[in-house]
């Protein structure tokens, strides 16, 4: 099959990830063009197609493009409906839709954060609480599902993109403790995610802190 277009990102990536799983599993490819930051999105050929210099970026074969990781995988999630990413009903892709949206803006940005902290000695927007908050939301729910997936019984681009989150969230502030003792259903399903053998090379082993990272300001 050739490839539906291309694809700009680092595979490291969360949104990256989320991409691509959803390409893999809904039988599609796509084209990684090799991407160097600060070179490729600057170049005058990228600045004309994508202004804000963005990535993820996806270009398909007839030039039509979008930025925004999870749009992205959204959209390539809909090229192929039967395969259940979204859903098979409207009530289901609201649900679907619903735990993106969570995933990434209560539990994926959040947990970058500190990132930003500790290498401009700023820690703009964090707030502990919340993420807490969020996370206890989400093993709450997941305690739930028996069954293991967030709608139905079918893995969906909530369950990936939750996935993204969560690994971030491991690599930052859910050490040992935190991970086997105060969301342990939140890291089973991560691992149930990430090991499902479609996608399992897109994540690779988790690259998880002991102890959660500390934030220390001058």
């Amino acid at each position: 099959m050739a490839p539906i277009g291309k694809l700009y990102g680092h595979p490291r990536q969360p949104q990256t990830k989320a991409i691509l799983s959803a390409a893999t599993i809904s039988g599609l490819e796509i084209e990684q063009v090799p991407f160097e930051g600060g070179v490729t999105n600057k170049s005058p050929e990228w600045i004309q197609k994508f202004p804000l210099g963005k990535i993820p970026t996806f270009e398909d074969n007839e030039g039509f493009r979008l930025i925004e990781g999870v749009v992205i995988a959204r959209y390539v999630s809909s090229l192929v409906p039967e395969a259940g990413l979204l859903g098979h009903n409207r009530k289901e892709t609201a649900q679907v839709d619903q735990w993106i949206h969570f995933a990434e803006t209560e539990i994926l940005i959040p947990a970058s954060f500190i990132y930003g902290g500790i290498v401009a000695k700023f820690f703009p927007g964090y707030n502990d609480e919340r993420l807490e908050r969020s996370l206890k939301f989400m093993e709450g729910y997941l305690a739930s599902r028996s069954s293991g997936p967030l709608v139905k019984d079918i893995l969906t681009l909530g369950d990936i993109v939750l996935a993204t989150a969560v690994e971030r969230a491991g690599q930052t502030i859910c050490g040992i403790k935190e991970r086997e003792q105060v969301y342990p259903h939140t890291f089973t399903h991560f691992a149930k995610v990430t090991n499902d053998e479609r996608i399992k090379h897109l994540f690779g082993e988790p690259e998880f802190v002991d102890k959660p990272l500390v934030f220390k300001g001058d």
